[in-house]
């Protein structure tokens, strides 16, 4: 059974929101990809945390982000749950249909993994002494060796999915690889998949691994058509992964509701943190209406307990889920130039000055301050900031990335696009 917040009479133990108007909840319609990171959206829905704020969200279950990228741009959507990059390169004027957008919200961290076909995985035993308690970085090694072997045989490569080629998922698979020495576009063949039919591609034997969100990997892995190779605290702990996306004119037009939008989403991530609501939030998104999966899969994602595959092997990652703590929802500038920076080692973008004002434009700390006041903000002073030097937060290769010396940041990276700094209009 579901319980509501309106089942405790409107009493969360959350300070209470500003009050609806005299016109009633105004609607806000919403477009969403059914994963577990769509939790603080679709909880500010089902359990009256919008309401409490004067809005109804409408929510509209998508299947793929061209579509949300493209139902935002064009109106349907007042709203959309996105990928953390979609933003930024929407400000850089990357991909199909570039239209400004921006956040303001960040809807937590961690959730990723990368799975690999259970053929693929037998094959990498074979070929380097991988113990069941490997590490992401010794996995992105074997399959470095397996790749070597099908080369000197010429087999065909391995093919790999992720979600979107703006992607947190393409870039963290990207990184993996490269850190255990595979070249993404020369080594490897990536492919797009939307994140409900990775399981079923890899069953098929369409592709041979994917990085996905949660459920999908666990879904693949208890299917006995995967295993769990790493996953995203494994490769970035702090890393933003999906977030509020919202047209600029649309949050210019609209700063109160912008404003209550985040005070709701803020108290519905501060919900979904707490372990006593995961049952009730587990039924709510296995609902056909969001997730459509089982709902003991998504207790234990939400858990951190995850059966790496269908022959008994499990890891617990603590924090696997963060949908507040530790600013989880602040929408920092240092972590969109992360990103930037990503996009040009890869060679979709050029380093410019102008590109990192509009990398940092997408993100937008300020609404969020406006909205929450400055106590739940970290300092001023840490909106740009050395990412993966606290205890914590590092990157799987060691590498540390400084906002204010991207250029330095990329020479250091053995394995780069041949492509990088095409479009540079000045060295920075």
């Amino acid at each position: 059974m579901i319980t509501r917040l309106t089942d405790f009479g409107g009493d969360s133990g959350l300070a209470a929101p500003a009050r609806l108007s005299r016109e009633g909840p105004r609607t806000l319609r919403a477009g969403f990809i059914p994963l577990v990171d769509a939790s603080v959206l679709i909880a500010a829905s089902e359990f009256g945390f919008a309401q409490k704020e004067g809005i109804a969200l409408d929510l509209v279950k998508d299947v793929s982000w061209a579509n949300v990228r493209d139902r935002l741009a064009f109106r349907p959507f007042d709203i959309a749950h996105m990928l953390s990059p979609m933003p930024v390169a929407s400000m850089l004027g990357l991909g199909s249909n570039p239209s400004p957008t921006i956040t303001a919200f960040s809807l937590g961290r961690g959730g990723n993994a990368i799975t690999l076909s259970t053929q693929l995985y037998a094959r990498m035993r074979q070929e380097a002494p991988l113990s069941e308690t490997a590490s992401a970085l010794e996995n992105a090694q074997a399959l470095a060796k397996v790749i070597l072997a099908m080369k000197a045989r010429s087999e065909p490569l391995p093919t790999l999915g992720v979600t979107y080629p703006f992607s947190s998922h393409n870039y963290e698979f990207r990184y993996w690889l490269a850190a255990g020495g595979i070249d993404p576009d020369h080594d490897v063949k990536l492919v797009v998949v939307p994140p409900p039919m990775t399981s079923d591609a890899l069953a098929a034997g369409a592709i041979d691994g994917f990085c996905v969100g949660a459920p999908w990997n666990m879904v693949a892995s208890e299917r006995g058509v995967g295993r769990i190779v790493a996953a995203k605290q494994d490769i970035w702990p702090s890393a933003p992964e999906k977030v509020i996306g919202m047209r600029p004119e649309w949050a210019e037009s609209n700063p109160e509701m912008v404003s209550r939008l985040i005070v709701a989403l803020d108290a519905a991530a501060r919900w979904c943190d707490q372990p006593d609501n995961h049952d009730a939030l587990s039924e709510a998104l296995a609902d056909s209406r969001y997730i459509a999966a089982p709902v003991d899969t998504i207790r234990r994602v939400l858990a951190g307990e995850f059966n790496l595959d269908d022959q008994g092997n499990h890891r617990i990652i603590d924090g696997y889920f963060q949908f507040h703590a530790n600013f989880a929802n602040y929408p920092r500038p240092s972590q969109a130039l992360w990103i930037y920076s990503q996009m040009i080692r890869w060679g979709q973008a050029g380093l410019s000055s102008k590109g990192m004002t509009a990398a940092t434009a997408a993100y937008r700390p300020d609404i969020y301050r406006l909205a929450l006041g400055t106590n739940a903000t970290p300092p001023m002073e840490e909106d740009i900031r050395v990412e993966g030097t606290s205890d914590g937060d590092h990157f799987v290769d060691g590498q540390v990335f400084d906002p204010n010396q991207i250029a330095n940041y990329l020479a250091k990276f053995p394995v780069k696009s041949n492509m990088i700094g095409a479009g540079s209009d000045e060295e920075i």
